[in-house]
């Protein structure tokens, strides 16, 4: 019988912001001894379960008015189906094969809870590599943005497409966490920002497709989470989604957010040791 790995986990769900990283850089370690990233499915899930999120850059085309344009005040951005424009920027699909994307949030300081009621917005590129708002061509759309509140299991989900790989980034999605819709106005003041990697074979899978996604594959090539610019630090180990289904039915993917708000205040205050 095999034994598997486990990686070192939290003393603690009150553990302090230093052991929490002092965990996450003992598991990198231990996953580059393993053999990288591909050692994780060795490892069992519950190891990796509620540990802290990465905090991350918005990017430049956060659509939060952080930079330019704000998506978040448009009515109608509160949707679970995000693949359309909405309101004044008409009603254009963006291209691509579907995916349907699961955030389930955790509380870091309440048993692992699962928290309800937290405003969480998402946004990605299209399957071109452009982004509504910003990019050329689609500067007028807004698709492929949306916002959704946490269910009593804790969870969103949202109706998209896979995205595609643009020059010099592993393939990814953003997200900002709110305390609550009232909170969600801007980008001013998010509980937490961070960036969920899709997996290699997921991505090989949907963009052999070149119709729909003509230099994803060429891009994903000269890059690996160990040389993306956000996802290098550890490889995104806490970061990478799980991922099923094909290109016929469309695929899932979903990933575990560990955010340190207490699940037993209904304020969702921050709680010590956590920034």
């Amino acid at each position: 019988m095999k034994i598997k790995p486990s990686l070192p986990i939290l003393s603690s769900h009150h553990a302090s912001l230093g052991e929490t990283v002092r965990v996450l850089n003992e598991r990198r370690r231990m996953l580059k001894m393993l053999g990288g990233v591909g050692a994780l499915a060795l490892v069992s899930r519950n190891a990796l379960a509620c540990t802290l999120i990465p905090e991350e850059t918005a990017g430049p085309y956060p659509g939060d008015g952080s930079n330019g344009p704000n998506v978040l005040t448009q009515s109608g951005v509160v949707r679970s189906d995000i693949r359309s424009s909405f309101g004044a920027s008409g009603t254009n699909t963006a291209a691509g094969t579907t995916a349907t994307i699961t955030l389930q949030l955790v509380s870091m300081t309440s048993g692992c809870e699962q928290l309800e009621g937290l405003a969480v917005y998402i946004w990605h590129c299209n399957a071109t590599g452009g982004y509504s708002m910003y990019s050329s061509g689609v500067t007028n759309e807004n698709y492929l943005r949306g916002v959704q509140i946490t269910d009593a299991n804790g969870q969103v989900t949202f109706t998209s497409i896979f995205p595609g790989c643009y020059s010099g980034r592993w393939p990814h999605i953003h997200f900002e966490i709110y305390s609550s819709l009232d909170d969600i106005t801007s980008g001013a003041d998010p509980i937490r920002t961070s960036q969920l990697a899709l997996p290699e074979d997921a991505c090989r899978l949907v963009y052999a497709q070149t119709s729909l996604y003509p230099n994803s594959t060429n891009n994903l090539n000269q890059i690996s989470l160990e040389t993306d610019n956000v996802f290098s630090d550890d490889g995104g180990v806490t970061q990478i989604a799980t991922v099923t289904g094909d290109n016929t039915n469309g695929y899932a993917a979903s990933l575990e957010v560990g955010v340190a708000v207490d699940a037993s205040s209904t304020d969702l205050v921050f709680a010590d040791g956590f920034d």
